[in-house]
């Protein structure tokens, strides 16, 4: 708050701040104010257009691969899937060579999960 309004939180204490004003300042905090890295983590750095960027880098990684895949010799290794641009907040890739789980559950792991 006294960072990027000049204003001290403490005044709310003192009645010198009213919990309208305290509210609205709280609410438009600026992305890189301590209170949204607080609450959102590193996620707070990113705006919506870096998150477009990251897209647009991955489709054409995509397009890239699926071009050199279509026009490699039929002898040669396939290539290597392309990794996605890492976001904040999302699970890190999971290493080559690991294996996803993709049986079926059983009846009493969907009771769990539906209770």
């Amino acid at each position: 708050m006294l960072r990027h309004y000049g204003v001290d939180l403490l005044d709310w204490h003192r009645g010198q701040l009213s919990s309208r004003r305290l509210s609205v300042l709280l609410q438009h905090l600026p992305r890189d104010s301590a209170t949204a890295r607080e609450l959102h983590g590193e996620s707070a750095d990113w705006s919506v257009t870096d998150h477009l960027l990251a897209t647009v880098v991955d489709q054409l990684a995509e397009a890239s691969w699926m071009f050199a895949t279509v026009n490699r010799d039929e002898d040669s290794e396939p290539l290597e899937y392309p990794q996605p641009v890492p976001r904040p907040g999302s699970e890190p890739a999971e290493p080559a060579g690991s294996e996803k789980r993709t049986a079926t559950p059983t009846a009493e792991e969907l009771m769990r999960f539906f209770l």
